[in-house]
């Protein structure tokens, strides 16, 4: 009977209100779904308690809430969707013993002993997104971002992969998180007329840039997505739900899309539409933090106790099953191998997956192993030329 059974207590820090509200959202109902699906089989002999705190998106409550979480003897942390929360909160879970797992994308750059990175990492996304786009569309971006950590990251390993073509960005503008005061963006955009926009804003920043971006697609032909298209390497389905029509055409890289045809996959959209209804639309956001609960739970069964330790013992020497594949931590990183995916957003705000990676990639979070292609193709000359410069610059700089 589930009264006989252990409780765990096991914290989940995630905004569902403030500025980044619908990605939290949707990472908290990803996590409550498994941990009624881990409380209500008897395989697991413990049942899994939330502690739920909301920071709202206040920067200085996370940390805090950190805090009150380990107080309440959590030893898992399930939480942060930023990166300068992630850092924030590291230095609590590092003094408490704790781990927290990580389950969203980020610049690299970073290792813990007390965080699982399930996220993808920068050559798994920003690397092949781009290794995509430059051939087709050419080598002149234009790059936004949100001002804080993942927006400078981003575009400072962007402008560095564009150096190794033999180019540089045209232009590069930040907003302060949950700005909506776009029209500068759009007006420097439409000013240097770039070959496509790198999107690294998030939650309303990234709304109203998108909606701005299809109006002047709309007034000038020539900024069609289809002649001019924004990239992104963390747009989501919890985002197109909230742009509507304006985001169509745009393009995005994940470790998930809704519309993965996977057979885990199809299991648990069966499972997770069962709770939720036929019409609700599952992205990395929700699937990532709902493998990371799956995770935990499997890891404490298999390693009889939630001491952190043993159970990052487990989680890096083990595969498990998630929707989007199995999944495998690397025990000297702490970062998940991940099969990156390219898609498309629908007028109905579906995303189309449109390319996928051969394999999966291990996640190199330095990118002391990642080579860049080192030869430019413009559109108006779609063969190679080879430039030794570029050769000789194919590998990216590490910044110490």
């Amino acid at each position: 009977m589930a009264s006989s059974r252990e409780i765990i207590p096991v914290g989940l820090l995630y905004s569902s209100r403030g500025p980044y509200a619908a990605i939290g959202r949707a990472a908290i109902d990803g996590a409550l779904m498994a941990l009624a699906e881990v409380n209500e089989d008897d395989g697991f002999p413990f049942t899994l308690k939330a502690a739920i705190r909301d920071p709202e998106g206040v920067s200085e409550r996370y940390p805090t809430q950190a805090e009150d979480l380990a107080r309440l003897g959590c030893r898992h942390l399930i939480g942060t969707i930023t990166s300068s929360s992630r850092k924030d909160v590291i230095p609590v879970v590092e003094r408490a013993g704790a781990l927290l797992w990580y389950a969203f994308p980020y610049e690299g750059y970073e290792t813990s002993d007390h965080v699982v990175y399930l996220g993808a990492c920068p050559n798994q996304h920003i690397v092949p997104l781009l290794d995509h786009a430059l051939p087709r569309f050419g080598d002149r971006p234009f790059l936004v971002g949100s001002n804080y950590i993942w927006g400078w990251e981003i575009n400072r390993i962007a402008r560095e992969i564009v150096a190794a073509h033999g180019a540089e960005p045209v232009g590069e503008r930040y907003l302060a998180v949950g700005s909506t005061d776009v029209d500068h963006l759009i007006a420097a955009v439409r000013e240097k007329r770039p070959d496509f926009v790198l999107s690294n804003l998030i939650g309303p920043s990234s709304y109203a840039f998108v909606k701005a971006y299809a109006a002047l697609g709309a007034e000038d032909p020539a900024f069609a997505p289809s002649v001019r298209p924004i990239l992104s390497c963390n747009l989501t389905e919890a985002d197109t739900d909230e742009i509507g029509a304006p985001g169509a055409g745009l393009l995005s890289t994940a470790i998930y899309f809704d519309s993965l045809d996977l057979t885990e996959n199809e299991a648990f959209q069966a499972r997770a539409r069962a709770r939720f209804g036929e019409g609700r639309r599952f992205s990395s956001c929700f699937v990532s933090v709902y493998a990371a609960i799956r995770m935990l739970a499997e890891a404490i069964r298999d390693a009889g106790t939630d001491d952190p330790a043993a159970i990052k013992a487990v989680a890096t020497g083990r595969a498990f099953s998630t929707p989007f594949g199995r999944l495998a931590i690397d025990a000297k990183t702490s970062h998940a191998a991940h099969r990156p995916h390219l898609g498309r957003v629908r007028a109905d705000g579906s995303i189309e997956i449109i390319e996928s990676g051969a394999a999966v990639i291990p996640a190199d979070p330095y990118l002391v192993r990642t080579r860049l292609p080192a030869d430019p193709v413009h559109p108006a000359d779609p063969a190679p030329v080879r430039r030794e410069a570029n050769a000789a610059a194919a590998r990216l700089r590490v910044i110490t």
